[in-house]
């Protein structure tokens, strides 16, 4: 099955009221081999729910938004990216996906509050979820595998977020400010780190 690493950037925290303002991805195939990357800015359809704090985060202000699509041009748009670098053939009429990319596992860091801004982002355009109902959390593997290294006598971070994780096995941001698909690569590249540490683990 395909996995596609991702990350969201968003207006505010809760998505009942907050939107995605970008969306950055990483796609690999069943074997963990790249794909492609994708990163798209989406304009948000309510303006008053963009928080200062948000800003903050990922520095992008509306006046950076001003070209970006909105959502409902951005759910296809990656709906069809990935079918394109998988070499997948959809009939041109065919708007469901779902057939093609019912396989296809999200991945992230703490992944279910992405997922859970982008079910509503497809809920509220009123298109079915086309993804598997598997996902990979690196935060929910890194809990376990670096508990297993603590037991060992081994070396683990201080905390378990993105950035922590990140510098335990070398990686970084190469800015402050959050970018969803710099962290998206990152996610991936931490992914990998922990299934190698895995791989060596013996019973």
């Amino acid at each position: 099955m395909p996995f596609l690493v991702l990350d969201l950037e968003m207006s505010g925290p809760d998505p009942g009221y907050n939107e995605i303002i970008q969306l950055g991805a990483v796609l690999f195939d069943d074997d963990w081999r790249e794909k492609g990357q994708y990163l798209t800015n989406v304009y948000p359809e309510n303006e008053e729910a963009f928080t200062a704090s948000a800003e903050q985060v990922h520095n992008l202000s509306l006046a950076d938004l001003d070209d970006a699509p909105m959502i409902y041009d951005v759910l296809p748009a990656l709906e069809n990216w990935i079918c394109e670098q998988l070499n997948i053939r959809v009939p041109p009429n065919q708007l469901d996906k779902t057939p093609f990319l019912r396989d296809v596992v999200i991945c992230g860091q703490s992944v279910m509050h992405d997922i859970n801004f982008l079910k509503e982002a497809y809920l509220n355009e009123k298109m079915k979820w086309p993804f598997s109902r598997t996902l990979v959390d690196l935060h929910t593997l890194s809990y376990f595998v670096f508990r297993v290294l603590r037991k060992n006598g081994k070396p683990t971070p201080k905390g378990l977020s993105l950035k922590a994780i990140a510098a335990h096995f070398g990686f970084e941001r190469e800015d402050s400010f959050h970018n969803a698909l710099e962290d998206a690569v990152l996610t991936a590249q931490c992914l990998k780190a922990i299934f190698k540490l895995g791989d060596g683990f013996t019973v």
